[in-house]
């Protein structure tokens, strides 16, 4: 391997791993704080980890986190900030289970339904965030939050039993889908069944990774990322970049709920899982937008999330994986920005020793063509 590409591996390993040792070790010193043990919770937690049951339960968490990442990660690319994942898998997910609900079509058709339904949901949902910056200039940041809120207001009016709700005791649901909705898993006995929709987040990380550096699409999307300018001298429509990323990255979010609601639920209720799109940010910002980075972020956060729990048992607050989630996020961006700075200055330390050698080298030659014309002139 090139010298180049070591640094380039370096870099890109050392601000994951300062942001891992930093969440660490602060939440150790909250520990001690508290006057517990600061290793003995890390201890539980692993354990946790080599059990079958919670392996699936990690696996099948992480598989929601992994698109809702990879839909941050896209708008990211474009130095756009999408904070409405999260209303757009929720209102994607909603969508579809009322389709689910309400149609019903041999599998093979049914999913293919339920899919494109999430998908045109999260695109439709974002794209009035895009419509408005490209078009007023309204910035993505506000427009989403706006979004959410509306999303939520959205949701809670289909949830009314005039609408498409179906009241189960006090739970607001869509009325179980039909059967022919369901995605198969994969069924591993007693440790539990991994949903099918994990395959298809494989497949996601995969396009993305080929999308974003094999296609044309993907070097203008982050030439505009890193310069509209530049990106426009070459022919690229800045305006019609950013509306695509904010289309592909919604798109994307949509599917950020179907895991579990193809593979668990099969309604959309109560219930149903919040927050995802905003774990998303520090997912995304933890495996660098890289989508390798991002499969092994989403496993942490969903290792933290279900080995969690067993701490009440032990006499731990479970709130020490939030919190160690919490810290994880402020040190990646601070990590990230040294690390930066730090392959800023290597490189110019490099760029200035070639310079140098490159003088000398001149000089040299131009002393031995001196040499030379003088020889001959005698």
């Amino acid at each position: 391997m090139k010298k180049f590409d070591k640094e380039r591996v370096l870099l890109a390993v050392a601000g994951p791993v300062i942001a891992l040792a930093v969440a660490f070790a602060l939440t150790s010193i909250v520990l001690i704080a508290s006057g517990k043990n600061p290793v003995e919770p890390y201890t539980l937690m692993f354990e946790q980890a080599t059990y079958s049951d919670i392996q699936v339960l990690i696996i099948n968490q992480a598989s929601m986190y992994y698109i809702a990442a990879l839909a941050v990660a896209i708008g990211f690319r474009m130095n756009l900030f999408n904070i409405g994942v999260d209303g757009q898998y929720q209102l994607a997910a909603m969508a579809a289970a009322i389709v689910g609900a309400h149609v019903a079509l041999p599998g093979v058709l049914q999913i293919p339904l339920l899919l494109l339904t999430a998908v045109l949901t999260g695109a439709f949902w974002s794209g009035i965030a895009g419509v408005l910056k490209v078009t007023r200039g309204v910035s993505e940041v506000v427009a989403t939050i706006m979004l959410n809120s509306i999303a939520t207001a959205v949701i809670g009016y289909l949830w009314l039993p005039t609408v498409f709700g179906v009241k189960v005791g006090n739970n607001n649901t869509t009325g179980e889908m039909h059967e022919s909705g369901w995605l198969p898993g994969i069924d591993l006995g007693d440790a539990g069944e991994i949903y099918g929709f994990v395959i298809i987040a494989v497949l996601l990380g995969i396009g993305y990774k080929i999308v974003l550096s094999r296609t044309r699409f993907g070097f203008d999307l982050r030439a505009s990322g890193a310069s509209e300018s530049a990106a426009a001298a070459s022919g690229v429509d800045p305006k019609r970049m950013v509306l695509t990323a904010m289309l592909l990255s919604g798109g994307i979010s949509g599917l950020a709920g179907l895991p579990i609601l193809l593979g668990d639920t099969h309604t959309y209720s109560l219930n149903f899982p919040t927050g995802i799109g905003f774990l998303g940010i520090g997912i995304a910002l933890l495996g660098r937008n890289n989508p390798t980075g991002i499969a092994f972020a989403a496993l942490l956060w969903a290792w933290l999330d279900k080995a969690s729990p067993e701490l009440d048992f032990h006499g731990y607050d479970k709130e020490i994986a939030v919190i160690m989630q919490g810290i994880i996020v402020l040190a990646v961006v601070v990590s990230y920005e040294a690390v930066r700075e730090w392959g800023l200055r290597r490189q110019q330390r490099r760029v200035g020793a070639e310079l140098a050698a490159g003088h000398v080298l001149g000089a040299s030659s131009s002393a031995h063509n001196s040499e030379k014309q003088e020889v001959a002139g005698r």
